[in-house]
């Protein structure tokens, strides 16, 4: 069986994300409930269990555990007391124990990152923090590289033997080798994220409330997660009114359930691909629920979007490099040209992506989004470019 991994986010994943597990368990997948969503432990109180950051027998084939931001942080310092003790001495500082230590922000996505790493099963469940916060985390890991990259890159490592040498004839200190070890192992650990969040079986289900769904807010979510090279296999909307509440005699009741049913024909429609999956009020038993959900099949994980290049020299003398964006909107769009990069944006997210290296002898001539499609438009530069014979 290939590895799967379902982050599930937004109002109500505590319910979909137990759900889920319990559906891939009973399908007969070994199956991890990773609860990362809110200090509320609403996975808590659904399974009537006090989670711990040890993986706990759930029934048959499923484990539950809560991801745990203080076991996290002292993973990420331990190694570097010894190395630190030197400086807190010169500085007249005692160092923190570990019972002093308080998750500081940052160590919520650190923590998520390490979880994913760690899992063990066949499908990992993760009710996940809201959108904008689980965007964020994915994100990480690249973003964490590039800085490292170019705060201490290779060429530095590479010159150890020389740095006696340069530091004399600079002035200044080189960077100690404990420096460089600590950067080794943490592109280590952050390839191991990008690993699991870059696998084909990984993605993201969305949930949005039934009646308080915004359909602009979902733009940006998909838009977002598009961005970064996510895939959004399905949105659930829970919270469905019964399909016997269309006919029911309380006119208020009934005219309720038509608006209902009109925003998620709409929602549908403007999902394309992604399947709509719905669960229904007032909410049951969580393996009713998953029935609910899930007895047409679980959605698969779907294709990462990735950028794309059209030849078309030929025709008109361009280039034109494309990037699926479904729900992004040209008024929130960002593109700039850096070098050997292209700069996108969307509803405040960002990426630096690299472009390919026939495009990075050519000039931007112009851009256009269509149909949820990004396409920038290259000319080859005549300096760079091999002439035509």
């Amino acid at each position: 069986m290939s590895p799967r991994t379902v982050l599930v986010t937004g109002e109500g994943s505590a319910v979909v994300a137990a759900a889920t597990a319990l559906h891939s368990a009973r399908t007969g997948r070994r199956t991890l409930l990773l609860a990362a969503d809110d200090p509320h432990r609403a996975v808590d109180d659904l399974l009537d269990t006090r989670l711990t950051a040890e993986p706990a027998p759930y029934g048959e084939r499923l484990a539950v555990a809560r991801i745990d931001e203080q076991a996290a942080l002292r993973s990420a310092l331990d190694g570097f007391g010894a190395r630190l003790a030197p400086a807190l001495d010169l500085l007249g500082a005692d160092p923190l124990d570990p019972e002093e230590l308080t998750p500081l922000p940052g160590t919520r996505q650190l923590a998520l990152l390490r979880a994913l790493r760690a899992a063990d099963a066949e499908t990992v469940v993760v009710a996940a923090p809201a959108p904008a916060e689980l965007i964020a985390t994915l994100a990480l890991p690249e973003q964490l590289v590039r800085y490292l990259d170019r705060l201490l890159p290779e060429q530095r490592q590479a010159a150890r033997a020389l740095r006696p040498l340069l530091a004399a004839l600079a002035g200044v200190p080189m960077p100690a080798d404990w420096l460089f070890d600590a950067r080794a192992a943490a592109c280590a650990a952050l390839a191991e994220a990008r690993a699991v969040i870059e696998a084909p079986g990984t993605s993201v289900r969305l949930v949005v409330d039934a009646d308080a769904h915004g359909t602009g807010e979902l733009r940006r979510i998909r838009a977002a997660l598009a961005l970064h090279g996510r895939r959004l296999d399905a949105v659930v909307a829970h919270r469905v009114l019964p399909s016997a509440a269309a006919a029911s005699p309380d006119p208020w009741l009934a005219g309720r359930a038509a608006r209902q049913r009109e925003r998620l024909a709409d929602l549908a429609s403007g999902l394309g691909a992604v399947p709509l999956l719905t669960a229904e009020w007032p909410e049951v038993a969580l393996e009713a629920i998953a029935d609910q959900l899930y007895a047409g099949g679980e959605p698969g994980p779907g294709e990462a979007p990735e950028p794309w290049v059209e030849d078309r020299l030929a025709e008109d003398g361009l280039l034109v490099w494309h990037l699926a964006l479904p729900g992004a909107e040209r008024s929130g769009l960002e593109l700039v040209r850096r070098g050997d990069e292209l700069v996108v944006g969307t509803g405040g997210h960002r990426r630096l992506l690299p472009l390919p290296s026939a495009l990075r002898r050519c000039t931007v001539s112009g851009a256009g989004l269509h149909d949820g499609v990004l396409s920038v438009r290259f000319a080859p530069d005549p300096a760079l470019w091999p002439a035509r014979r």
